[in-house]
């Protein structure tokens, strides 16, 4: 196997298909419509891009990858990993969930050991890998584990606004235990790290939202801004990050503060990401920081009801790709 492309040559990256029965084939498909200066391989079972190809009146000629090869701007090629069991679109099986995780283990794997340059991924269905017994909160936690990273920080993109997240898949009510003084300092000097290294930022300028409702309102609302969340602020600029909050959330995605944030860090899911995703969806992008490998991914779910009928928008895959490229060629 073949280590990453030297500098004279094009990286290669790793681009997932996702859940089976959802629009990542579809979308893996549409990226041979582009001219990528850097070469593809797309993991996926070739029976079934076949099969989806001709239910989209594509073409699903792919070339099988070869590692041994040196990478080749433009070509698009497929890894193929064989489904448990026969796919239908719009169906879940859960037979299949193991091969989802196949996938992403093989990408993982490649990146780690430099085979790829960066790794990029289509949808999965949580529900449906976790129905078949394997424990599984999405790809941030599940690559994390597999690269051995501590604390991974999900941060999606779109265009000049990035938001990241605290606290990632959890139910509500499990959000404030685990808004920890340990766990903000960790997610902040992360997030400050790879806005440094990876996005070339030289002072990063994070706004942080509070927890509750107009930021505790002085602790009339919830303490944990004064408790917690101020504390680690005061600690984390004394050590030099370029930090403003807690700030009331409904009001800090506003113009006149985010014309001069780089980041903004949200406490929870769906305090940050509707406002990521009403100002960029389908073109956004989720981009894992922390991680000892580049990995980043659609703003979007598997859209069952959209595969195979031609509906599917590959814009977020391809700015995923773009993105990753982007981060390649600044970082290395």
């Amino acid at each position: 196997m073949t280590t990453t492309a030297a500098a004279d040559q094009p990286p290669r990256l790793a681009v997932t298909s996702g859940e089976p029965a959802g629009i990542g084939p579809d979308v893996c498909l549409e990226l041979a419509a582009g001219a990528w200066p850097a070469e593809l391989v797309v993991l996926a079972d070739a029976g079934l891009l076949a099969e989806r190809a001709r239910l989209l009146g594509k073409k699903s000629d792919l070339p099988t990858y070869d590692p041994t090869g040196p990478a080749l701007a433009g070509r698009i090629c497929l890894l193929p990993i064989p489904a448990a069991a026969p796919v239908e679109p719009g169906r879940l099986n859960p037979a299949n969930a193991d091969y989802v995780l196949a996938l992403l283990r093989r990408a993982a794997d490649g990146c780690r050991d430099g085979e790829f340059a960066a790794m990029i991924t289509a949808p999965v269905h949580k529900g449906i890998i976790i129905d078949a017994g394997t424990a599984f909160s999405g790809h941030t936690e599940f690559l994390a584990k597999r690269s051995g990273a501590a604390m991974p920080v999900m941060m999606l993109t779109a265009g000049s606004l990035r938001v990241a997240l605290a606290t990632t898949h959890l139910p509500l009510a499990a959000v404030p235990a685990a808004v920890t003084r340990e766990r903000l300092t960790q997610v902040l000097t992360i997030l400050d790290r790879d806005l440094r290294e990876r996005f070339a930022i030289d002072a990063p300028h994070i706004l942080v939202c509070g927890l509750n409702p107009h930021a505790g309102e002085g602790g009339h609302l919830g303490r944990e801004e004064i408790e917690i969340i101020e504390p680690c602020l005061t600690a984390l600029r004394e050590q030099g990050l370029n930090l403003a909050g807690p700030l009331p959330a409904d009001t800090l995605f506003t113009p006149a503060r985010l014309q001069t944030a780089d980041a903004v860090l949200a406490m929870y899911h769906d305090q940050g990401l509707p406002v990521l995703k009403y100002a960029g969806f389908g073109h956004a992008v989720n981009i894992t920081l922390g991680l000892p490998i580049v990995r980043t991914s659609v703003d979007h779910g598997t859209a069952l009801d959209l595969a195979g009928t031609g509906r599917a928008d590959a814009g977020s895959l391809r700015a995923a790709i773009q993105a990753a490229l982007d981060i390649v060629a600044r970082h290395g």
